[in-house]
């Protein structure tokens, strides 16, 4: 239902966007969809959601998919990107009834939102919870993972990742899909170029120091001295979009000292600090980036391209324990940041590397080419709803059964 009129004038008094019009229009008592995407969190995190789009609209190609939020701010954030059907029901009791008169048989979550739990109380159908990447930072395996029916993961590396952060796990829910945003084409976005590209793309600092990888303030301002000094060479510059806007100073410094580098520098090198990174890939004939999802990402798309990986920490032996891509990678460490140049110019013409980037590829995704694992994701969810419906039929007709042989 609508917020009363006094609400929404508080809300508008306050400052705060009045998305009143957007809750009328999406609200629904229920919803013809045997797949929803739920997502339960505000604007802010809608970047999670919105990169499994395009591969919602895939899936809406064999079953009937629609999006379920919770949040008003998310609408408007969310409907910019799909033409896939949105629900929106706030309350708990109307999501609930909006549930029980429906017949969603599967739910996939893109996160470990508080209230993703409340979707969970929902029996009939079967959870699914995919993530929202695929890193090898700690914050990939969380102890919510037991809440779900099943849990999605891009392949081996994941199921021995969640292996080493958990117990009492059930290892059965695991199910290998492969990564299936990377099968969606993206567009080149970068200039055209004859100069060799070389990206770096560091991730943010993370929430707290057991989750911050990012090279920024360790070595960004060397990696990008060294690049620059290079002939024949295009640097692009690609942080995390939150390095932008970090609060940290260190952080901050550094990253301005690398604008500044490259703005000095001028020529064909440039800054993106938005924007898909993986429209970018296809122009990239070496990735510099951290331990996160950009590294596994190019992995996946560019096996034939090499890749150097950072450790902020020089800690080798945890790193290639916790990052398994790094077994197959060069590593930047405190002990080879004096020759980043040397080091750059041996990857570029002597690429050691990649019978051992094949096999990594495989040990993270499987040995489907791109393309396969999207494949994977609409048959693993297919396989699913087959089995919910039997269940379902099967439950009742042993609850039937049993009422009758009680009476």
């Amino acid at each position: 239902m609508s917020s009363p009129a006094w609400k929404r004038t508080s809300r508008w008094i306050r400052g705060i966007p009045d998305y009143t019009h957007l809750e009328a229009q999406y609200e629904k008592e229920s919803i013809d969809a045997e797949v929803i995407a739920y997502f339960g969190d505000a604007r802010a995190k809608t970047y999670q959601l919105i990169q499994w789009l395009p591969v919602l609209e895939e899936l809406a190609k064999h079953h009937r998919v629609a999006i379920v939020l919770r949040r008003p701010s998310a609408i408007a954030a969310v409907s910019e990107h799909t033409n896939l059907p949105i629900v929106y029901q706030r309350r708990f009791l109307d999501f609930m009834n909006m549930l029980f008169r429906s017949h969603c048989r599967l739910a996939i979550y893109v996160n470990n939102g508080m209230t993703n739990f409340q979707a969970l109380g929902y029996a009939p159908m079967v959870h699914v919870h995919v993530n929202h990447g695929e890193s090898d930072k700690i914050s990939m395996v969380s102890n919510q993972a037991k809440a779900y029916d099943r849990v999605f993961v891009a392949g081996q590396a994941a199921v021995e990742r969640h292996r080493r952060a958990l117990l009492d796990f059930d290892e059965s829910k695991l199910m290998r899909i492969g990564r299936p945003q990377l099968d969606i084409p993206a567009p080149n976005v970068l200039p055209r170029t004859v100069l060799t590209t070389v990206m770096y793309a560091p991730t943010w600092e993370g929430e707290n120091d057991a989750n911050n990888y990012t090279s920024v303030d360790a070595y960004g301002p060397q990696i990008v001295r060294a690049v620059l000094g290079l002939g024949g060479v295009r640097l692009v510059y690609k942080p995390h979009p939150r390095v932008e806007n970090s609060a940290d100073p260190v952080i901050a410094k550094a990253n301005a000292e690398i604008l500044a580098l490259i703005e000095a520098a001028g020529g064909e090198h440039c800054v993106q600090m938005q924007g898909n990174i993986l429209g970018m890939f296809e122009a990239v004939d070496l990735m510099i980036t951290d331990v996160s999802s950009v590294g596994l990402d190019f992995l996946y798309m560019r096996p034939e391209k090499p890749l150097l990986l950072t450790d902020r920490r020089n800690d080798p032996e945890t790193l290639h324990t916790e990052a398994p891509i790094t077994r197959a990678t060069p590593v930047l460490s405190e002990a080879n940041a004096d020759d980043i140049r040397g080091l750059i110019t041996t990857m570029l013409h002597e690429d050691q590397e990649a019978g051992t980037r094949a096999k990594m590829r495989t040990h993270y995704f499987g040995a489907g080419a791109v393309g396969s694992s999207l494949e994977a994701f609409v048959g693993a969810v297919t396989t699913l709803l087959r089995e919910r419906e039997d269940e379902l039929r099967g439950h009742t007709e042993t609850r039937d059964s049993g009422a009758v042989e009680a009476g």
